[in-house]
Formats: structure tokens, sequence, C-alpha cells
């Protein structure tokens, strides 16, 4: 059983930046690739960036690319999303996943964690 945790979230100016974490608990955190997910008023959950286990490989959405960077620590059993030139467009609802398979069926969520992005 793996629990994650985000924090970070809050409220920032367009421009501004936010880092959020994601800790889990529970063992064997880097055979699961780690992905943030996010979802905002009106509009469907999407996956926005993922890193695999050993931190090798990362994808990022188009919206972010650029802007977004997805990190983890395995020794900490934490990853990290840096949010670097925030628009309001960003505002949404933030999840971090993990899974061992693809991201249709993530095999645990986290609570989400709230970013809000005022013009």
């Amino acid at each position: 059983q793996v629990q994650l945790v985000e924090s970070g979230g809050g409220l920032v100016q367009a421009g501004g930046s936010l880092r959020l974490s994601c800790a889990a608990s529970g063992r064997a955190f880097s055979s699961y690739a780690m992905g943030w997910f996010r979802q905002a008023p009106g509009k469907e959950r999407e996956l926005i960036t993922d890193i695999s286990g050993n931190g090798y490989y990362t994808y990022y959405a188009d919206s972010v690319k650029g802007r977004f960077t997805i990190s983890r620590d395995n020794a900490q059993n934490t990853v990290y999303l840096q949010m670097n030139s925030l628009k309001p467009e960003d505002t949404a609802v933030y999840t971090c996943a993990a899974t061992r398979a693809t991201w249709s069926n993530p095999s645990y969520w986290g609570q989400g964690t709230q970013v809000t992005v005022s013009s």
C-alpha cells in the first residue's frame, strides 16, 4: 500500500512560481512512475507530466512544457513539481499519482492540492 500526500499549493500571481511536493509512504517508491494530474473547474482531469521510477525519463504536456519541471528524490520518497511562469489557466486542483503500468488506471492517488493563479 502506498499513500501519497501533496503539499505546496496556494495562491500566486500570474508570472509567479510554486513548488508542489508529493510525499509517498510505503515501500518500493522507485518502482513506480509518478505523475502529476490537474483538473480545472468544468474540465476533465489531465496528465501534465510524469517521471519514470529511476528519474531518467520525463513527459510534459504541451501546455506546461518549458514552464514546469518534474523531479523525484527516491531516497526521500518524494516527487516534486516546480511550476514557473504561472498563468491564470494553470488554476486547478493538482494531484499526484503512482503507477507501475499505464496512466489509464493509476495504482494510487493523492488527495490533491489547489493552485490558484490570479491575473
